[in-house]
């Protein structure tokens, strides 16, 4: 995703490239491991957000209405690929891709009642974008998708499938697997699928709730999908002892480890959460952009 033109190779596909210099094991494990759910790593943390909240009340004055923690991970994410573009990679016919983009998809209820329909959005970023473009292209797609009131893409398509019959519809989604297997998808459903992309994010702390340990699908190529619950209070003691108010928002990620070893996850988890406590730093471009290996 840096400045490097990779033409087009053998057995890359529309998403990505072939990582071919990965050594021996790394491109074995599909072999060994070959479902998704097989290989999932799920992580859990707490993030201290009084600071964040103060920056987040300063950004809504100076005229970023709207502007939330959802915003601020996507962000801190773009910027965590922008260093260590591993945690971007997919796994699709047992080899092991780099993503051309960067796609995260989310589920939006049209309105807040428990009976509103709710579809998936997918929004394309790039490694340089910023927390305020994070912001623009989130909050322009949320939009669209509350002020259309015909179904989406995603929608039409699972109601295509639902009037399958059963029987039939087990063939067609083998057929479909097949079809996903070999890139032969069509353009139409591999752009609308919640199921390819970067990262699924969930924010369950709109609904009042802690966060769930999110799953990831065998079907299509999410690698990592990032859940984050409502905030909690806690009573705890400073360094001189007094006991002080803090606010923590909970949350789970759960990640395909055949895309990179476990030190390369830790060090992009490590990135992430410092991003995500120093959001002042995801307001300008990185000097820098890191690409994958070859």
């Amino acid at each position: 995703m840096a400045d490097v033109n990779y033409g087009k190779r053998l057995n890359d596909r529309r998403e990505g490239r072939v990582l071919r210099s990965l050594p021996p094991f790394s491109r074995l494990i599909p072999y060994i491991m070959r479902q998704r759910s097989d290989a999932c790593d799920t992580f859990s943390d707490a993030l201290e957000v009084s600071g964040i909240e103060q920056w987040l009340r300063d950004k809504r004055g100076e005229g970023w209405t709207g502007l939330g923690f959802l915003h601020l991970i996507v962000a801190a994410y773009v910027r965590t690929v922008s260093m260590r573009p591993g945690i971007n990679r997919f796994v699709a016919g047992r080899r092991i891709h780099a993503r051309n983009d960067i796609q995260v998809v989310l589920t939006v209820k049209r309105a807040q009642s428990a009976d509103a329909s709710r579809t998936t959005i997918k929004v394309s970023f790039s490694p340089t974008d910023t927390v305020f473009d994070v912001y623009r292209r989130l909050s322009d797609a949320v939009d669209e998708v509350k002020a259309d009131v015909t179904i989406s893409e995603p929608e039409r398509i699972a109601g295509t499938l639902c009037r399958i019959p059963r029987g039939f519809l087990r063939l067609v989604m083998s057929f479909l697997r097949m079809l996903d297997y070999f890139d032969w998808l069509p353009r139409s459903m591999l752009d609308a699928s919640p199921f390819h992309g970067s990262l699924g994010v969930m924010d369950l702390g709109s609904m009042g709730i802690p966060p769930v340990s999110p799953h990831i699908y065998n079907f299509g190529n999410l690698p990592c999908f990032l859940v984050f619950g409502a905030k909690r209070r806690v009573y705890e003691p400073d360094r001189s002892g007094v006991i002080q108010e803090r606010r923590y928002v909970d949350y789970r990620i759960t990640c395909d480890e055949r895309i990179a070893d476990a030190y390369y996850f830790a060090s992009a988890l490590k990135c992430l959460k410092y991003f995500m406590k120093n959001p002042q730093l995801l307001e300008l471009p990185p000097e820098t952009v890191e690409d994958d290996v070859n």
